[in-house]
Order: structure tokens, then C-alpha cells, then sequence
């Protein structure tokens, strides 16, 4: 039998329900056949003009208010069939067909949405990064704004969901969530997710908590966590442990960030508009320090060093790394490890070389912690603060 779009929606259409996200996702799918689905699509992102979508539903009074940021990825994507859990093709479903399939965000909350890329999260710069937080910021502002929830592809989840939370200053619950199977997918988890994430933007508990990510039930500091796994629905873990869970739509909390973070930040999206270039390198076995000559010369600001073990530096790649700070260069010692963190002047002279450590930040949320140190002025002591703090 022939499956079209129509058959699908037909064959999935609930009355006074509308179609599920399964046969939405789908019915998108099948329309871009011609592509193969593990192809991404280079979508760019959305204007001002073109961001909003069509007008929400009348408010219920008693509920509150949440707008939902979209910017693609696996949540909003689509396969082949309903076997395809890790081949499809991110950032396919538009955030009003999102919304339009999940009938029960409507006893939640006065959900919004708002489509502000559509690309996989793999291709996000620093532009994007800006882009959105801004966005978010100007939400937060809004008295007919109780909570934000951005969708995301969990590539780089972990690092928009620590961004936003070092430059954002709200103590409106701000909350990142993605799924690790598209929506067409067998036991997919987007739509739980979602509703999830709605559920705690929309919650007065959640508030002042910083920027969360809710993710397999689990609610998540965005300091904290990251993805450990690239098949699996538990994907997002963090060595410290969950903030709390949701549990058919109740909020359990067991413990609270105490880095600063959102109200209590130094940075604030509002007055930055450009970040500066910190590129990473990755320390291996026979590394060579042709890499870090090259980014000197390129012009970077800093350097984070991925190192072995506790920010190991090879032998032969500390000169490399001192030529770097002596040209001004700031240069940031983390680890490659999952877990644990970096002892400073443990493994190397970190005082001698007028180096950094990354204390437990991974090194592409150390990328981000340094390029907003380089908005301000700076030093290796000034940026050692930061890690202790942030």
C-alpha cells in the first residue's frame, strides 16, 4: 500500500483532538522524500518578521504564560519510517505543527510558539547563540511572559542551555529540551519532553533555579549537564546529579544549583553583540603543536587545551601553549575526561605558566565561559575567578 500524507493524516486524526505529533511529523517527511533522510537541511535562520506563529489560543484564565522557542533539531525532525530512531533528518516539523500535536499543553499552560531557527544543533555559531539569547532576554522582560522553553537538538544543548544561563538575567524559569528520537520514531521522547519542559517553564517553583533542561523525566541544571550518550533516551547526565524529576506533570525537587548564574551574573546578553574567537585543542597521544601555532596566528583570544587525564599537557606541547600566553593569548587548562574535574598547579605549573583551569567545566562550556571573560577586561586571575564561580 502506498503512504501519502493524506492516508497518514487520515489514518491519525482524533476528533476534537486534531493530528498527533507522530502523524504531523510524518506527513512533513513524506513531503521531503527526495531527500535522503539522514541528509540535515541548511535551513537559515528565521527573520524577525517570519518568527512568530500563527496567533495562540484564547488564554485560560488561571493558567500562565509561556512562549516556546524553537530552533530545530531532533525534536522537530523527521525519519523514513518508524524504525528509524537515529537515521532521520533534524529540524523538519515547524514549532506551530509541534504545538498543534501535543492538545494537552493546553492544560498546562497558555503555550506560544515562536520559530526562531530551523537547523540541527551541530551547525550553531556564535551568532545564533546571540541571536537567541537576546531573544530570550527581550521575552523575559514581558509581564504576559511567565516562562520560556526553547527546543533544541541536543548536540550543542548542553552549551546554549549554559550560555543563556551565564547572560540572561530573569528569575523567570528558563528551560532547554530536545529528545533524542524524532517525533516519527517508535517510543519516541519528544513529545514527553516537551510537555515537561512546559510543565516547569510554567511553575512558580522553578523559579530563580537558573537555566534547566529537562530531559528522560529528569530536571537538569544547564551549569551541569551534558550529552554522554548519542543513542540512548538517558543521554543527558550530570556527574552532579539531577536537580529534581517531573512526574506526571509535578514538579519533585531535591537540591539547587549554588553557582551563579542568570540574576547573579557579571554578563548580560543585553550589552553584548559580538563574541571573541576561542578555539579548542585536543590533546592526544603523538599530539602535535601545529594546531596551536596556527590559531596564534589566526588571531584567537584564547585557547581552551582538552587535555588527557587532569588537563594533561604532553611534554612537547607546553612550549607550544607558553608562546600562546606570551603573545597574550589566555589559555584555559580542561580535560577530555566525562567526569572528575582539574586541579590547578596539579599535573602542571598553572601559576608559573600563567595559566587557567577549567575547574569541572567540560571544554566547550570552558569555550563559552572564556569568550564572555574576553567581553570584559581581563586576566588569567580574573578568568580563574570566573570558573571557581560560574
Amino acid at each position: 500500500m502506498t503512504l501519502t500524507a493524506r492516508s497518514l493524516s487520515a489514518r491519525f486524526y482524533c476528533p476534537g483532538r486534531g493530528w498527533s505529533a507522530l502523524a504531523l511529523a510524518i506527513s512533513l517527511s513524506l513531503g521531503a522524500c527526495a531527500q535522503s533522510p539522514t541528509q540535515q537541511s541548511a535551513a537559515a535562520p528565521v527573520t524577525t518578521a517570519a518568527a512568530a506563529a500563527p496567533a495562540a489560543a484564547a488564554a485560560t484564565p488561571g493558567l500562565r504564560n509561556v512562549v516556546v522557542l524553537a530552533t530545530g533539531g531532533t525534536i522537530a525532525g523527521a525519519g523514513a519510517s518508524a524504525m528509524n530512531s537515529a537515521t532521520y533528518s533534524a529540524a523538519k516539523v515547524p514549532v506551530d505543527k509541534l504545538l498543534a500535536g501535543l492538545p494537552e499543553l493546553s492544560k498546562v499552560a497558555n503555550v506560544r510558539g515562536e520559530q526562531v531557527f530551523q537547523i540541527a544543533s551541530e551547525s550553531f555559531t556564535n551568532d545564533h547563540l546571540l541571536q537567541l539569547a537576546k531573544r530570550v532576554s527581550a521575552l523575559s522582560k514581558q509581564d504576559d511572559v511567565d516562562g520560556i522553553v526553547i527546543t533544541h537538538g541536543t548536540d550543542t544543548l548542553a552549551e546554549t542551555a549554559y550560555f543563556l544561563s551565564l547572560t540572561v538575567h530573569t528569575a523567570k524559569p528558563i528551560v532547554v529540551v530536545g529528545s533524542m528520537r524524532p517525533g516519527t520514531a517508535l517510543s519516541a521522547d519528544g513529545a514527553l519532553n516537551l510537555t515537561d519542559a512546559v510543565s516547569v517553564a510554567a511553575a512558580q517553583d522553578a523559579e530563580g533555579k537558573g537555566v534547566l533542561v529537562t530531559m528522560n523525566d529528569e530536571i537538569q541544571s544547564g551549569r551541569d549537564v551534558n550529552k554522554d550518550i548519542n543513542i540512548k533516551t538517558s543521554a543527558f547526565v550530570s556527574q552532579w546529579g539531577p536537580l529534581g524529576m517531573v512526574v506526571e506533570g509535578r514538579n519533585y525537587w531535591f537540591r539547587a544549583p549554588i553557582k551563579r548564574h542568570t540574576m547573579n551574573s557579571e554578563f548580560n546578553i543585553d550589552s553584548i553583540d559580538k563574541l571573541p574567537d576561542v578555539p579548542i585543542v585536543y590533546g592526544y597521544g603523538n599530539v602535535s603543536r601545529v594546531p596551536v601555532d596556527a590559531l596564534v596566528a589566526s588571531g584567537a583570544k584564547a585557547i581552551v587545551h582538552a587535555g588527557t587525564g587532569n588537563g594533561s599537557v604532553a611534554k612537547h606541547m607546553v612550549p607550544a601553549l607558553q608562546a600562546a600566553r606570551s603573545k597574550g593569548l589566555l589559555v584555559v587548562r580542561a580535560a577530555r575526561v566525562p567526569y572528575g574535574f582539574v586541579l590547578r598547579n596539579a599535573e602542571q605549573p598553572d601559576d608559573k605558566h600563567d595559566w587557567v583551569v577549567a575547574h569541572d567545566m567540560r571544554p566547550e562550556k570552558a569555550r563559552l565561559l572564556t569568550m564572555l571573560a574576553l567581553t570584559k577586561p581581563n586576566s588569567t586571575k580574573e578568568l580563574q575567578r570566573m570558573f571557581w564561580e560560574y
